[in-house]
């Protein structure tokens, strides 16, 4: 047990996601939306943001950058349990695996498309 001074335990997740991939939403408000691309991989807390799904308002005070300021509307982080890699071939989001072919690891969906 960790005392409560130390703060919460950090782990990093592994995620076989990369940006400009293509995926589909499993879970959510965006539920089989798909493919949407990746913009982000954030690594330390598990989430990816993808482009048009889990858009939330940003209320944006007035600067010298933004003399206008206003509300925008920005994409917010899904974690990446809840996407899967979109499969031209099938249509539809397939789970990834790694494989080393010719001597390069490279990513395989479960329908035997290469990614990489």
């Amino acid at each position: 047990m960790r005392s409560a001074n130390r703060g919460p335990i950090k782990t990093i997740t592994r995620i076989r996601l990369k940006r400009g991939d293509q995926v589909q939403v499993l879970a959510g408000e965006d539920r089989g939306k798909g493919p949407a691309e990746i913009l982000r991989v954030l690594h330390e807390t598990g989430h990816v943001i993808v482009k048009g799904v889990n858009m939330q308002t940003k209320h944006v005070r007035r600067s010298q950058e933004d003399p206008k300021g206003g509300v925008r509307e920005q994409e917010g982080k899904v974690h990446a349990s809840n996407v899967l890699m979109w499969s031209d071939k099938l249509k539809r989001g397939v789970r990834l695996r790694y494989e080393v072919r010719d001597g390069k690891k490279v990513r395989v969906g479960t329908c035997g498309t290469v990614f990489d």
